[in-house]
């Protein structure tokens, strides 16, 4: 599908993903990744802070609110608690978490897993959508993601670079 894939491997979209767990058979998966120079401590860090702001286009996403640039000490999310804050308010939900290995949420109808896999010399972090949604809207929903995600995944992986 057009837009299912950026920066990730061959082999990395063949892991499993915590979201498969959610959505049985979806029209729509998704992979993308980066390569961040910094410890999954630091890369997990900043991975919290999405519940803070969406860290994309601001402008879009979060009326134009500036996502926060310093790191906040914030406490692990739970299963539960709201995913971010977009558009002037909580969006989504946390489905499942492990520190410093995944988040899991839901938001807008897609589930979604953020992974965090220490390699040989940094992060790789890695993030896979899955959606039940119509096969004719999911390469739609699948390139618009790909710009979202991909702004960012660019975004955390400068701000933990910087930590």
């Amino acid at each position: 599908m057009i837009g299912d894939r950026w920066g990730v491997t061959d082999e990395e979209t063949r892991l499993h993903y915590p979201c498969d767990d959610f959505v049985r058979e979806p029209a729509l998966e998704a992979w993308r990744g980066v390569s961040v120079d910094a410890s999954p401590r630091v890369v997990w860090a900043r991975l919290r802070q999405v519940r803070l702001a969406p860290y994309s286009y601001d402008l879009v996403d979060n009326l134009g609110r500036r996502s926060p640039r310093e790191r906040r000490d914030l406490a692990e999310p739970t299963v539960g608690s709201p995913f971010t804050h977009a558009l002037g308010a909580d969006r989504g939900r946390v489905l499942a978490v492990e520190p410093e290995r995944h988040l899991t949420a839901t938001i807008l109808g897609a589930h979604l897993s953020y992974v965090v896999r220490p390699g040989p010399t940094g992060t790789r972090l890695l993030l896979k959508v899955v959606a039940r949604t119509n096969r004719w809207v999911a390469p739609v929903f699948s390139v618009g993601d790909l710009v979202m995600a991909r702004k960012q995944l660019l975004t955390l992986k400068r701000l933990a670079e910087g930590d």
